[in-house]
């Protein structure tokens, strides 16, 4: 596939840095790109997935949305992969804690993604219910939670296909069973693509909601208050 692709317009891939902070909100990438980064170009803008390039203490990096579920952060994640020379990924997203010990606005550092999605099946043939991330950027980025004195939880989280669910007790059959922290959707397809194209992947999550207090943040919150996770992740594009 040349580039331009489908989803991304840029017709070029010096414009992407080779480490790319992404949110699954693009409006909490123009966020990050408003506050944290110098010398800001807009770099996507195809159905309103925003990605810009910045500088950040002088290091070029850049921050783009992903959308909801893999087969949306599966299709950005792919192409920026494959097409623009992106080397690393982070995601930075938000969770819903399945733990007592998982606090709203804590931050994960994820080390797998264990999901009953079949998207690694489908797209690659492989089977593993649990994708790891890359263990070397998973220590860049407790190093840097280190270095900023920012407490972090680390461990295992859940890639649900569904947002919805009527059936089963998911703390029961995925929670206590596969020991997982919290569920999001997308670091599981994040994973399989960069272990395919040899590329490097890594996650951060803050608490969102708790399945267990049914405590919740807003939008807004979402969007605007997730600063620690933002900054660990920065620091860590530094290294």
């Amino acid at each position: 596939m040349a580039i331009p692709t489908p989803h991304i317009e840029a017709t070029t891939p010096d414009v992407f840095a080779k480490t790319v902070l992404m949110p699954g909100d693009p409006l909490r990438a123009k966020y990050i790109a408003d506050t944290y980064l110098e010398d800001v170009i807009k770099v996507n803008n195809v159905r309103n997935m925003f990605g810009y390039t910045g500088t950040y203490h002088g290091k070029k990096v850049t921050v783009m949305g992903s959308g909801m579920g893999m087969p949306s952060i599966g299709i950005y994640s792919y192409e920026l992969f494959q097409f623009y020379g992106v080397e690393e990924i982070i995601r930075i997203g938000s969770c819903g804690s399945y733990s007592k010990d998982a606090h709203l606005y804590d931050v994960i550092v994820v080390s797998d993604a264990y999901s009953e999605s079949s998207y690694a099946k489908v797209a690659f043939g492989m089977n593993q219910k649990i994708m790891k991330g890359t263990k070397s950027l998973f220590n860049q980025l407790k190093k840097a939670a280190n270095q900023l004195h920012i407490d972090v939880l680390e461990g295992r989280i859940h890639s649900s296909d569904v947002f919805y669910r009527h059936q089963g007790n998911v703390i029961e059959d995925v929670a206590n069973r596969h020991q997982c922290l919290a569920v999001e959707m997308e670091s599981f397809a994040l994973f399989a693509n960069a272990k395919v194209l040899g590329k490097k992947a890594g996650c951060l999550l803050t608490v969102s909601d708790s399945l267990i207090t049914h405590e919740e943040t807003t939008s807004k919150e979402r969007q605007e208050s997730f600063h620690k996770m933002m900054e660990i992740a920065l620091e860590a594009a530094l290294e």
